[in-house]
């Protein structure tokens, strides 16, 4: 068996949504001093919906995959859903994550939501 699913591997060569939102409305930084992983998420939320978000990730493959696929499940969804994202969520649309690597979608799902408070703390200022 294969160390890493198709799709893991295929979010890792192939990251989708990857690089800076200059006009995000939303920031988060997470990281893992553990593995050394560090996530930013970038989110431009507008009428209560994810528009857009962008990811830079420094880690291991789990942990860009995580970002990527993390980033394909909560664009376009309205803000409520997005908040709900857990990282078994992410580690299921990703065909599964070894265990050991499990804190990188824990990771991902963190930094959606520290990029959510981040844009809760503008809309109240």
């Amino acid at each position: 068996m294969a160390l890493y699913s198709e799709k893991v591997m295929d979010h890792f060569r192939n990251p989708r949504n990857v690089g800076v939102l200059e006009d995000a409305n939303g920031v988060g930084t997470v990281g893992n001093a553990k593995c050394g992983d560090i996530m930013k998420m970038y989110l431009k939320i507008e009428d209560d919906i994810v528009k857009d978000v962008k990811f830079e990730t420094f880690g291991c493959g789990s942990a860009i995959a995580s970002s990527s696929m993390a980033t394909e499940l909560i664009k376009g969804k309205p803000v409520e859903e997005a908040r709900q994202l857990t990282n078994k969520a992410v580690a299921e649309a990703l065909d599964g994550l070894p265990d050991y690597k499990m804190h990188c979608s824990v990771l991902a799902q963190e930094a959606i939501e520290a990029a959510l408070a981040d844009y809760e703390s503008r809309q109240e200022s």
